[in-house]
Formats: structure tokens, C-alpha cells, sequence
């Protein structure tokens, strides 16, 4: 058996900021080391990045490869290397595998189908409609990632899973806790989400919390329900807000559309689809799936992986590998772990393009588009835009 090659001198898990179009050589440089590369995990020991495509679907089906964290390797500090608590600790759809998994993921597929989504889309329309109205009556220059990218998406969530309204902005306060760094951050902010979750668990509930809570699996404790919500409105504000300013720095980079004054603004559907599908393939919310480990010695690419081996895919690199095969990307996952909101992700990201389109052809960048600057955390976080600015009414 081989060894795998090391990426040395780069740390593929860094915090960065770079330029909106700025190449990413993290990624490039994975890709060329070849396709299982070996690096320094967080949490200390050697981790293993699947960088080819044919062999991350292969990972990413394998049933010897699992998400619980249980299987991390001994000593690994769950903070510093981002994981949940086992499975045995707290169910969910990260952390089971199997026939476990599989039928929490039935309980919940239901609800964020294709053709659920679809009877979904007048009312995310209209909510991205309300926040970029209300943000334009505010001020001439606003930047949306203060001000709409976090909160839109929240806004989203809570209407559908039945939680009120009002509830947006301690939403909002919980998920930037979730990505801070002071002690008790992630704490107190998963305790302030599963709070929200259980406003829409009453008697009276009509959203999709009160529906789930009738699909869930029956051995399923209210807790435990409580942090399925949880993870649907974490991973589901933070999966979009990390796309979108993306998407809408790309939707306005040639300033506004000439629309003819007797004529409505052209929708656009084949366009709008190509420009979010494009967007989420080179920029995916998140740059890694989150860490698999594997549950015996097992051989990838020819290389050996020992029992417990924390196992990554390259999901930015595999996306932007010039030599890849056309074919679905990677942004959502693939296999029984495929993202179970990835249709109304999509749906969320459409409606933006559209509404500024259709409601505001004049809105445009307030700085040139080569000037903005996305940023990392670092780990296994996404970039996201350090601003975006822009002028609804031109």
C-alpha cells in the first residue's frame, strides 16, 4: 500500500480573506498533491482530504465511513475540532448513520421536497421582497450583509417551521454566537435555538415543527426533536446566508439592467437558475463535508487508512477542478447524507436574484465588484463576504 502525499507548508484549515475573484491555492494546492492528501488535523493527528470526484462519491456512500463523531479518534477535543456530541448523545441527522439515519431522514424528507418547496416559493418571494423594501426605505447605501443575508434566511425558517416572527433577531444573535470563539458561545446559542424550536411544538402549531414532531420516529423525546430544529435553523440560515452575498455581489456585478419603461423587468428563469447553480458551484457555503471517520482499517485509493481515520471531501476543490467531468457538483453532499434543505436553499437564492430583478432593476454594487473581499473563520467554515453594499435604487 501507498502513503498518502502530505500537504506541508499550507494549512488547508486556516482563517483567510482574499478578494472576491481572488483564486483560492488552499484548494488547488490539495488537488495537486493527489486524490486522498494527507494534513494536520485541527484537533491534532493526521486527517485525509479526498480531492478526486469518482472517489469522493465512493466516501461519501460507504458505509464503513461514518459521521459519528464517536468514531473520531481518541483524545480528539470536540471544540477545536467542530464536532457535535455523539450520537448516542444526541440523534440527528449529522451524527446517524445506517437504518437510524435513514429513518429520521424520512420523517423529515416530507417536508423539504421538491414539490413542498415549490407551494413554498410565492412567500419566500414575497419575504424577500418585504426585507429589501424595508432596508432601501432605510438608507441610500445598505449593506446586506449586516442588514439581509443573515436574517432572510432565518426569516424563512421560522414561517415555515411555525415559530413567530418576532423571534428573527434572537435567531439571528444564537447563529453568530454559534460561529464565535468565547468561551460558552456555541452553549448558550444551541440553548437560545432549541428555546425558538420549542415555540413552534405547541397544541395550536400549524408549521413544519408541529409537523415534524408528528412524523419523528416514536421513540423520539421532545428534547431530542427540539435539536432537529435546532440544526434545521442553524444549518439552514447558515448554508444560504453563506451563499448569498455571493450570489447577489455576482447578480449586480454589471450594474443595473436596462429595463424599457413600458415593460415589466424580464424574469429571466434559464439565466437566474444558471447564475445561483454557478454561484453554489464555485463558491459552496461550505469548502469540506463535515468530518467522517472510518470504523475499520480500510483502503482508499490504494492508500491504507487506519480504524478512526477523520476523512474529509474537498467539496470547493472537486467543484472548481477544471479537469472534472460535467455532472452534478458537490455543493450539497451526495449520498444518504445528501443536504436535506438543499431545495429550499436553491429556492431562497432564486427568489433574491428574482426580486431585485423585478423590483429593484436599478440597484447596483456601491464599490467596484474586484474591491469586495470574502472572508473564513477558518476550520471547516465557508467564506463569506466581509461586506457588500449596495445601492437598491442606483
Amino acid at each position: 500500500m501507498l502513503n498518502a502525499p502530505r500537504l506541508d507548508g499550507t494549512d488547508p484549515f486556516a482563517a483567510t480573506v482574499r478578494g472576491i475573484a481572488a483564486p483560492d491555492p488552499v484548494h488547488a494546492a490539495l488537488r495537486a498533491a493527489g486524490p486522498l492528501v494527507q494534513v494536520d488535523a485541527p484537533a491534532g493527528g493526521p486527517a485525509w482530504i479526498v480531492t478526486d470526484d469518482v472517489l469522493a462519491r465512493e466516501v461519501l456512500a460507504d458505509p464503513r465511513i461514518v459521521k459519528d463523531p464517536a468514531c473520531a479518534p481518541p483524545g480528539w477535543d470536540r471544540h477545536s475540532a467542530g464536532l457535535e456530541q455523539t450520537a448516542a448523545e444526541q440523534p440527528s441527522l449529522t451524527t446517524l448513520d445506517g437504518p437510524e439515519h435513514a429513518a429520521l431522514r424520512r420523517a423529515h424528507a416530507p417536508l423539504l421536497n421538491a414539490k413542498r418547496i415549490r407551494a413554498q416559493s410565492d412567500r419566500v418571494h414575497a419575504i424577500a421582497r418585504e426585507l429589501l423594501t424595508e432596508l432601501a426605505a432605510e438608507r441610500t447605501v445598505i449593506d446586506l450583509m449586516a442588514g439581509f443575508t443573515t436574517r432572510y434566511p432565518l426569516t424563512v425558517l421560522l414561517d415555515l417551521l411555525g415559530i413567530p416572527l418576532g423571534e428573527v433577531d434572537r435567531a439571528a444573535d444564537a447563529c453568530r454566537r454559534m460561529l464565535g470563539n468565547e468561551p460558552g458561545d456555541q452553549k448558550r446559542a444551541i440553548d437560545a435555538l432549541t428555546a425558538l424550536a420549542a415555540s413552534g411544538l405547541g397544541d395550536g402549531g400549524r408549521g413544519l415543527a408541529a409537523e415534524l414532531r408528528g412524523r419523528a420516529p416514536a421513540h423520539t423525546t421532545r428534547d431530542q426533536l427540539q435539536y432537529h430544529l435546532f440544526a434545521l435553523i442553524f444549518a439552514g440560515q447558515l448554508t444560504t446566508d453563506a451563499a448569498l452575498g455571493t450570489l447577489i455581489a455576482r447578480a449586480l456585478a454589471n450594474g443595473p439592467r436596462p429595463v424599457p419603461s413600458d415593460e415589466p423587468a424580464p424574469s429571466d428563469e434559464e439565466g437566474r437558475d444558471d447564475l445561483v447553480d454557478e454561484t453554489l458551484r464555485q463558491h459552496p457555503p461550505a469548502p469540506f463535508t463535515l468530518w467522517r471517520f472510518t470504523t475499520t482499517e480500510l483502503a482508499l485509493a490504494g492508500i491504507r487508512l487506519p480504524a478512526r481515520a477523520p476523512v474529509l471531501v474537498d467539496i470547493l476543490g472537486i467543484n472548481t477542478d477544471p479537469a472534472r467531468s460535467p455532472g452534478p457538483d458537490l455543493t450539497f453532499g451526495a449520498g444518504p447524507h445528501f443536504c436535506i434543505g438543499a431545495q429550499l436553499a436553491r429556492l431562497e437564492l432564486r427568489a433574491v436574484v428574482t426580486v431585485l430583478r423585478t423590483d429593484f432593476p436599478e440597484a447596483r454594487l456601491a464599490v467596484p465588484f474586484g474591491e469586495l473581499r470574502q472572508a473564513t473563520i477558518g476550520g471547516l467554515q465557508g467564506s463569506r463576504l466581509t461586506a457588500l453594499p449596495v445601492a437598491l435604487h442606483g
